[in-house]
């Protein structure tokens, strides 16, 4: 019977949503988060408060991040205007990924998450 509450209330929520409705209010934190994205994106953008970084410096830095989710979160950030990727003509290409403005604008928002796992945790 709880199975089923919960499976109306899904069809519900996802029937009533409507993304570009007037009625539907988005929250500025879930703008963030899409704009950010998951977990390895908040070390890439560690990483990259320090200044410019190649692919594999990256991957040494973020210890268990794999090459594809590497990848993904640095297209991910790019798509978002959040990081720039900077290709150096040699052979072969030498890839350097830096902060757009706006990711730098993220500095002080991690800066207070951090502070407040040392705090809290």
């Amino acid at each position: 019977m709880s199975t089923l509450i919960s499976k109306e209330k899904t069809k519900k929520t996802k029937k009533n949503y409507i993304p570009n409705d007037p009625v539907h209010i988005e929250c500025s934190i879930e703008k963030t988060i899409d704009a950010v994205g998951g977990k390895w994106s908040f070390l890439v953008l560690r990483e990259l408060f320090c200044g410019k970084k190649r692919f594999g410096e990256l991957q040494k830095s973020i210890q268990g991040i794999s090459p594809k989710s590497l990848t993904n979160t640095l297209r991910h950030l790019e798509e978002q205007g959040v990081l720039e990727r900077h290709a150096i003509p040699t052979v072969p290409v030498t890839v350097e990924y830096s902060l757009t403005p706006k990711g730098q604008d993220l500095h002080p928002i991690i800066k207070q998450m951090k502070l407040w796992a040392a705090k809290w945790t």
